[in-house]
């Protein structure tokens, strides 16, 4: 299936079932302001392939494999918080994330040139990858019961990318140099729709917190995923989960087939 029809199918499942899931009875839900905040720390490996489009004259344009790599070895800086406010069924949501991370494991797995391509051997190359990931939307409750929460989401997600790469290589290669340095900046805009919610287990404090969004735009495809486990509190949330984001811009864009995974540990205060 290709990633528009994927798209396509999608939305339309969700607009068939906002509907439908509306129709159930809710439980009454409080007319004031609500506010949420949530620290929160993710530790995901990082892995895709980076295809970087060096300006003529230099000989070609590397492909990199980043990846996998664990985050806590690659991590350099890392601040991550998310919020909510909400009245009636409407909510607004956002969440930040800033991460610098880099790796010694990085592999040029080819360069492209007028003449074709060549395989260096590489012999040390390292890339960094950063920036700042901003998410924004807005919310409608479409489902409110004593076991199930569902809200309708509608939004963006903003990438401000930077990419480094080092490079050295032994072998012919060409006019490529067998050494020398890259780096790019990329702003990364694409609409979303998606849900989240709760699902509670039994009457007691544990539930299964799910989010799910998908969108396109300065991306061919990007979504996200997210469940796990949490515990409620008179103050607020524990969640544990597990988080993936994925991101392709296709064609011979620089972020091909990347992702982000892995545990998130997280507490939601409520005021």
């Amino acid at each position: 299936m290709s990633k528009a029809k994927f798209l396509k199918e999608l939305s339309l499942v969700m607009a068939l079932a906002f509907p439908l899931l509306s129709a159930h009875a809710n439980e009454q839900i409080s007319d004031s302001w609500q506010f949420s905040v949530t620290p929160y720390l993710w530790l995901p490996t990082i892995n895709g392939d980076l295809k970087y489009r060096i300006p003529p004259g230099t000989g070609g344009s590397p492909e990199v494999e980043y990846g996998p790599n664990d985050y806590l070895s690659a991590l350099n800086f890392a601040m991550m918080i998310s919020g909510e406010a909400r009245k009636g069924s409407w909510g607004v949501l956002t969440d930040i994330i800033y991460l610098d991370a880099s790796t010694d494991k990085s592999t040029v797995k080819f360069i492209s040139s007028p003449l074709g391509r060549s395989f260096p051997i590489d012999t040390g190359s390292k890339a960094e990858i950063g920036g700042v990931i901003w998410q924004l939307g807005g919310s409608y409750n479409v489902m409110n019961t004593s076991s199930v929460t569902m809200d309708a989401l509608v939004g963006f997600r903003y990438f401000g990318l930077k990419t480094s790469l080092d490079w050295q290589f032994s072998g012919p290669i060409g006019l490529f140099p067998q050494s020398g340095s890259y780096s790019e900046k990329r702003d990364l805009l694409d609409a979303l729709v998606g849900i989240r919610g709760r699902v509670n287990i039994g009457d007691g404090k544990w539930f299964v917190p799910y989010h799910l969004d998908v969108g396109t735009g300065s991306s061919s495809l990007t979504w996200q995923g997210l469940s796990g486990l949490g515990y409620s509190m008179d103050w607020g949330d524990v969640q544990l989960t597990y988080r993936h984001l994925y991101y392709d811009q296709g064609d011979d864009k620089l972020l091909q087939g990347f992702s982000f995974s892995g545990l998130a540990l997280g507490a939601v205060f409520r005021f």
